[in-house]
């Protein structure tokens, strides 16, 4: 996958791109809302490895911004026309850009042209920042899961399922 806007490309992730993986992954910071607050500890040769071999179920993206990567996405199909995906701006000096709505419609947009007829995503109840971006977009709540599962350090979370289709769409590119 290859998609360009502007200054803002998401692009297939490489070997090349297992050094800055590695640094957020284990960053406790940036991996605290994916329930992964001491990092995930993973090591270089290991995510070197599993970029290697290309995932038959997780399609891993880089996202730049000025031919600087700032993040990462993924999706996966789920079957029956739906794809699942994520979004994470690692780099903290550039969130708060607008960037996430753009890169999200960037991807959602690709994913519909190539057939998907329901794009679904899961976030921490406490990740309200993510929340208003998804419902701008036009994702709708479907559950609020509550206590479904502990974090790295044993705390239950809660987290909320959300649901777009072709027709609730709003695009920000």
């Amino acid at each position: 996958m290859f998609i360009q806007n502007k200054n803002l490309l998401i692009r297939e992730a490489e070997v090349k791109d297992a050094e800055i993986l590695c640094m957020w992954w284990n960053d406790g910071k940036v991996m605290a809302h994916a329930g992964f607050p001491n990092g995930l500890g993973i090591s270089l040769e290991k995510l070197q490895k599993q970029l290697t071999v290309p995932d038959s179920i997780v399609n891993r993206l880089i996202i730049e911004a000025d031919n600087r990567a700032i993040g990462e996405m993924s999706y996966s199909n789920t079957g029956d026309g739906g794809a699942e995906i994520g979004i994470k701006i690692c780099d903290e000096s550039q969130q708060e850009k607008g960037y996430g709505r753009i890169f999200l419609s960037m991807l959602i947009k690709e994913l519909f042209r190539t057939g998907y007829k329901k794009i679904l995503l899961d976030t921490n109840l406490n990740n309200t920042r993510a929340q208003h971006i998804y419902e701008k977009l036009g994702f709708s709540k479907v559950r609020v899961n509550k206590d479904a599962w502990r974090d790295q350090l044993g705390s239950l979370q809660t987290s909320v399922d959300y649901e777009l289709t072709q027709t609730t769409f709003i695009d920000f590119t």
